[in-house]
């Protein structure tokens, strides 16, 4: 991605190329910060508030200062006004400032899309299975894990998605003990067996996606039936399509897991008409 625009709590547009952190700032040293990342169509974020909702909550968890909401609602139109792309990505940053001093810093970046999305979706994604070792609820009751936060201490999800690429697939999915499926490094995960959709339930410590929350409503809508829970990774193997969601990525067809096929091992025909759904949601084609 290509960063277009920067605006920075307390100083508003910047140039990209401008520092804007302290070198001691808590989000660098010890990557305690939180972030979302939202989907941009037609020059409007997608579902800001709910992405700001869950920022707020990261932000809580982590143990920052509250969210300022209207800075970030400043920030993000400045930066998005910085730019004529009309698609692309925005994301927010809070951060807890320099070390010991607890004055907390606020960025709105907007960046271009990931080269290579829709070819990608063309021919779908093969995802390894990678265990954490955890108990399957673990997260969800040992508030210091920050299941279901988004923070910038992303290094085991970056290194999860080297260890798919280094195993010939594009992408992973999170195993707990007992092989039950939790979500991918930076996607929730679903599959279907006839009319009914499987996702890990939000219980086992997952990421409450705003994607995934959309994909609920709209697969309903159209007639499939969404079942949560905690299910065991045969369950996904053997579903006859899977696909994983999120902000940036969308809806992405799985056709392969642990390089087996999954279904018929090609793109199928509810992340099609997903995909269709979530944007008709946003407003766009």
């Amino acid at each position: 991605m290509t960063l277009l625009a920067v605006a920075v709590g307390g100083r508003g547009v910047v140039p990209p190329d401008e520092p804007v952190l302290h070198a001691d700032d808590e989000a660098l040293l010890r990557g305690r910060a939180a972030f979302e990342t939202i989907r941009v169509y037609a020059g409007r974020p997608f579902r800001f508030e709910e992405h700001l909702a869950r920022l707020a909550g990261s932000a809580e968890r982590i143990g920052l200062p509250p969210v300022n909401r209207e800075t970030f609602e400043s920030l993000a139109a400045a930066a998005l006004a910085e730019t004529d792309e009309t698609e692309g990505v925005l994301r927010l940053y809070w951060t807890p400032g320099r070390e010991g001093a607890e004055q907390a810093s606020a960025l709105a970046l907007v960046s271009t899309l990931p080269p290579g999305l829709e070819e990608l979706r063309q021919r779908g994604i093969g995802l390894v299975a990678l265990p954490l070792g955890l108990e399957a609820d673990l997260r969800a009751v040992a508030p210091w894990l920050l299941g279901g936060v988004k923070s910038t201490s992303y290094a085991v999800n970056m290194a999860a998605e080297r260890e798919a690429r280094e195993r010939g697939a594009d992408d992973a999915v999170f195993l707990a003990s007992g092989a039950i499926v939790l979500e991918g490094p930076v996607t929730n995960i679903w599959w279907r067996r006839e009319q009914v959709l499987y996702t890990p339930a939000l219980e086992l410590g997952i990421l409450a996606g705003v994607t995934r929350a959309t994909l609920v409503e709209q697969a309903a809508r159209i007639g499939y039936d969404v079942r949560e829970g905690a299910f065991p990774v045969e369950h996904l193997a053997a579903a006859e399509e899977a696909f994983t969601s999120s902000s940036v990525r969308e809806v992405m067809p799985a056709v392969a897991l642990d390089g087996r096929p999954v279904g018929e091992g090609a793109p199928g025909r509810t992340a099609q008409e997903l995909q269709a759904a979530l944007r008709a949601a946003a407003g766009v084609p």
